[in-house]
């Protein structure tokens, strides 16, 4: 483990069915890792030892899922790399910010599992490597305008919102800071897709 190398993984946001969450604790048990985990009715948290340190992987269940969210700054390189296989396996988003003595070096924003853009940080100089185009055609447009998936969207992330209201209000009663913190950073992602929406 060197400790000039960290991995900042920001705004994660990965999503697995049960079965995936024994895998993960499985692998991570055979990869030598000491951890326990402990479940409530809408979280799942592992905590992982790395070193003297004690990483808590949480996830969030919705709906008979997980997800996974959070921010995670990561000084274990081989806890790193299993991170983004997870991240690659599970087409999750996320911001991932690679750092050398607290600089940060690089910065990659991915998203469903593939690198969409990234950047490269030289002090205060940012300069873009790479930034994947949308390619949207004409006839993607049409389609777009003759869809009701906004509609489709728009009542499933009013239910969405009420439930992470829900979870909200309860971290909040039980000073759940970490929990009550993630859900108004879901809460904020949600409110600016209804207003994209047009809602």
């Amino acid at each position: 483990m060197n400790r000039s190398h960290e991995v900042e993984y920001c705004n994660l946001e990965l999503r697995f069915d049960r079965r995936q969450i024994q895998n993960m604790i499985r692998e991570l048990i055979q990869d030598g890792y000491s951890l326990y985990w402990n479940e409530s009715e809408h979280h799942f948290v592992v905590s992982v030892r790395t070193g003297r340190k004690l990483l808590k992987l949480r996830f969030l269940r919705t709906m008979g899922r997980y997800k996974m969210v959070g921010n995670y700054l990561i000084r274990d390189e081989k806890l790193a790399s299993w991170i983004e296989k997870l991240i690659n396996d599970s087409r999750g988003h996320a911001v991932v910010k690679r750092i050398h003595d607290r600089q940060v070096l690089r910065i990659e924003n991915i998203m469903f599992g593939e690198i969409i853009r990234l950047v490269e940080v030289s002090g205060m100089e940012h300069r873009i490597i790479f930034q994947k185009r949308p390619q949207v055609t004409v006839e993607d447009m049409v389609q777009a305008f003759r869809s009701n998936r906004a509609e489709l969207r728009a009542g499933v992330l009013r239910l969405e919102i009420d439930y992470e209201l829900a979870v909200l209000h309860e971290a909040v009663q039980n000073g759940w800071q970490e929990a009550a913190e993630a859900s108004k950073e879901k809460l904020q992602a949600m409110r600016t897709e209804m207003l994209q929406l047009e809602l």
